[in-house]
């Protein structure tokens, strides 16, 4: 594979190129894009998938419930709908997608929705008789088309933008450049014992302007799995035999948080729907035992035939420091920003 992406180096070249030329029409007002009279925050990062976008737009409306009434604006990924669609009782991960699913679930008083077309997703949420004042987008660094008033790019320790390529030679959506356009660059999944001299070396590499804040956050995994009916404590479930089963992108820290060396690790595709298929050989596997699976693909798996063994492990971003000075920030910007 490494060598594949090393042959399609020209094509690296001429997709940067392309994405360049974009951002500059953009930029210069060539091609439109739309702002919003209410506070826009995009949520996004120059690579493909495994940033950890979700536990950060979890935590972003845990800050702001109780202040605002927020709205959070996905895509949708591979959901079989079409169009902008408001979550409701009748909604599940098939209608609006794994991680706007997980949204509606978990927060009962946030708004949520999706729509490939983010600007016409605003203006539908705009719309409402009980309209946001403020829209969260979800992974929407690169939706030019709508003009956030506060952007977070978000990148992983262990695969910064700075070290990384534009596709199909390494993992970039757009030129490493395209990060001038953050507010707060946020470096995800560090160890939680991150030191202050790496901190710095981190800063020192991703060279931003100084106008920009970074902070560094780690995936704080909870002490309990839970299901439907129960909940069970980690340090009680890693001595049982178990099936681990996880369709992210990067599942290894989920797999060693909670792996034994007795229990059998499942993984599939980011987003992965189910089949039949899939199902019977997950229950043959697990025979009888419990099965331990991510939140997100707990969401898809609720409802199957494997319900009655079936556990999710909640997770949650968590900052190493400074999460006040973050806090403040994003509160900043939204008290100048909105409506009388």
């Amino acid at each position: 594979m490494n060598l594949l992406r090393k042959i399609l180096f020209p094509f690296a070249v001429l997709y940067g190129l392309i994405t360049s030329i974009r951002n500059f029409l953009f930029d210069k007002g060539i091609l439109k894009s739309t702002s919003f009279d209410v506070p826009v925050i995009a949520v996004g990062n120059l690579s493909v998938g495994g940033t950890g976008k979700t536990p950060q737009i979890e935590y972003l409306i845990r800050l702001l419930t109780d202040k605002y009434k927020v709205a959070t604006l996905s895509r949708g990924y591979k959901r079989k709908s079409e169009g902008f669609v408001l979550a409701g009782e009748n909604s599940n991960a098939e209608i609006l997608g794994d991680e706007p699913f997980q949204f509606y679930q978990k927060f009962p008083n946030v708004k949520v929705a999706v729509d490939a077309n983010r600007t016409n997703g605003i203006m539908q949420l705009l719309a409402h008789p009980d309209k946001p004042e403020v829209i969260l987008l979800d992974d929407a660094f690169q939706h030019r088309k709508v003009k956030a008033g506060f952007y977070i790019l978000l990148t992983a320790f262990d695969d910064l933008y700075a070290d990384d390529y534009m596709l199909p030679t390494g993992n970039l959506r757009e030129s490493r450049s395209g990060a001038e356009r953050a507010n707060i660059v946020i470096v995800t999944k560090c160890p939680n014992n991150l030191s202050e001299e790496k901190q710095t070396e981190i800063r020192l590499k991703l060279k931003l302007n100084c106008s920009q804040q970074i902070f560094f956050t780690f995936i704080d995994y909870d002490t309990i799995i839970y299901n439907k009916d129960a909940k069970i404590a980690v340090s009680e479930i890693k001595s049982e035999p178990k099936l681990l089963l996880a369709g992210i992108a990067k599942p290894k820290p989920f797999f060693e948080y909670l792996k034994t060396e007795n229990d059998e690790c499942l993984t599939f595709p980011d987003h992965h729907h189910f089949s039949d298929a899939d199902l019977e050989s997950i229950q043959k596997k697990a025979n009888g035992t419990k099965i331990i699976t991510t939140e997100k693909d707990y969401v898809r798996l609720k409802d199957s035939k494997l319900v009655s063994q079936l556990y999710y492990l909640p997770i949650k971003s968590t900052f190493i420091n400074h999460q006040q000075n973050f806090d403040a920030s994003i509160l900043d910007y939204i008290k100048n920003n909105l409506r009388s």
